[in-house]
């Protein structure tokens, strides 16, 4: 058995150090999204599909016989969608982007940025340019605890900026195409619904976890980056779902 943790945009897979710390299992493995913090293979599109069959693949490559799977931002947008197509791949979900496949679901200001041809190009240039300092007060500005800013802006690199551009594009239509397959999801699953996340509306979420048969914990007080501002909390919550799940 294996917690599999899937991180997101604009991430590698140190954003899930402090909660793997709190957590009692030591059967945890964090995968790296092609293109963040590392090459972007040859020929590899950085389109939401190519994701999801990449990390289809690497949850078969792991020769383990069950998965907890957890994402977090476009990694748990991932996960909606491979518990939609191949549920038989993992034991249980966690995500805290169920909204991604909602009929409702908006994309946030910044998303419609990135997906803006020229604009989107401008941003990651901009970003890149700047001193790390200054660029971990940018971060910060959108919800990155203070503390883990510097760390996660040195990651960010031309690369995975490209990357980033690559799957927003691709996803301009997610709802309306991700939305008729998740429903009914035949494995146990959990959508994490931070009460001040402003990128992922939390009525929305809700709506998309009853859709799906998932049940629904609230993350009061907590953002975006609820793994960064209380790992204690994240790990408690998911700890209780996986014990519900081997009753």
């Amino acid at each position: 058995m294996t917690v599999v943790l899937v991180h997101g945009v604009p991430e590698t897979p140190s954003v899930w150090d402090p909660l793997r710390a709190a957590l009692r299992r030591q059967d945890v493995r964090a995968v790296r999204l092609p293109g963040f913090g590392c090459p972007r293979p040859g020929g590899f599109g950085a389109t939401k599909e190519e994701y999801v069959a990449w990390l289809a693949a690497e949850l078969e490559s792991m020769g383990v016989d069950e998965v907890d799977l957890v994402g977090h931002d476009w990694g748990g947008g991932l996960v909606v969608r491979l518990v939609s197509l191949q549920p038989e791949l993992v034991r249980s979900w966690v995500t805290d982007a169920p909204g991604l496949a909602h009929p409702g679901f908006r994309w946030h200001d910044v998303a419609r940025l990135w997906q803006a041809a020229g604009a989107g190009e401008q941003f990651f240039e901009q970003i890149v340019a700047l001193p790390v300092e200054a660029r971990a007060e940018a971060f910060a500005g959108i919800g990155v605890p203070q503390e883990h800013a510097v760390a996660m802006v040195r990651e960010v690199d031309a690369v995975m900026g490209g990357c980033i551009l690559d799957l927003y594009r691709s996803a301009v239509h997610v709802a309306e195409e991700w939305s008729p397959a998740f429903t009914d999801i035949p494995v146990p699953g959990l959508a994490l619904v931070p009460s001040e996340d402003p990128y992922l509306a939390a009525g929305v979420a809700r709506a998309s976890a009853a859709r799906a048969g998932a049940a629904v914990a609230e993350l009061t007080g907590l953002g975006h980056w609820w793994m960064l501002q209380d790992p204690a909390a994240g790990a408690a919550r998911l700890e209780k779902f996986w014990s519900e799940v081997a009753k």
